[in-house]
């Protein structure tokens, strides 16, 4: 079953800041680049330290693009699609996310066997 997950209200989220939420067993970084509605959400798992540690990242603005830098190394993950600058093998999963009512949602899919 695929479903959108509350996960916060928006307000909770302080402007130019990432939120970790544990859904399920999937941490999940949530970030609010600026003070509206628009958000990013990616895997809170830095691959190149095997950390929980990237909604403590950075926000970074590179080419016009936004980026999280990891808090450890500082690797730069595009938030729009999880894409690692600096080595593209070591990119992560990013997830749907939206605003419904002021609650922040996270849609996963859940996979079955």
């Amino acid at each position: 079953m695929n479903q959108w997950i509350n996960i916060c209200p928006l307000e909770n989220i302080v402007p130019d800041t990432g939120v970790c939420a544990l859904i399920g067993d999937q941490q999940v970084a949530i970030f609010r680049p600026f003070d509206d509605e628009q958000l990013f959400a990616l895997s809170n798992i830095d691959p190149f330290a095997s950390a929980s540690v990237l909604s403590r990242g950075l926000i970074v603005e590179h080419n016009d693009v936004l980026w999280i830098a990891s808090p450890l190394k500082k690797q730069r993950f595009r938030l729009s699609d999880g894409f690692c600058l600096e080595d593209a093998t070591y990119s992560i999963c990013s997830f749907p996310v939206r605003v419904n009512n002021g609650y922040v949602q996270v849609f996963l899919e859940q996979h079955h066997d």
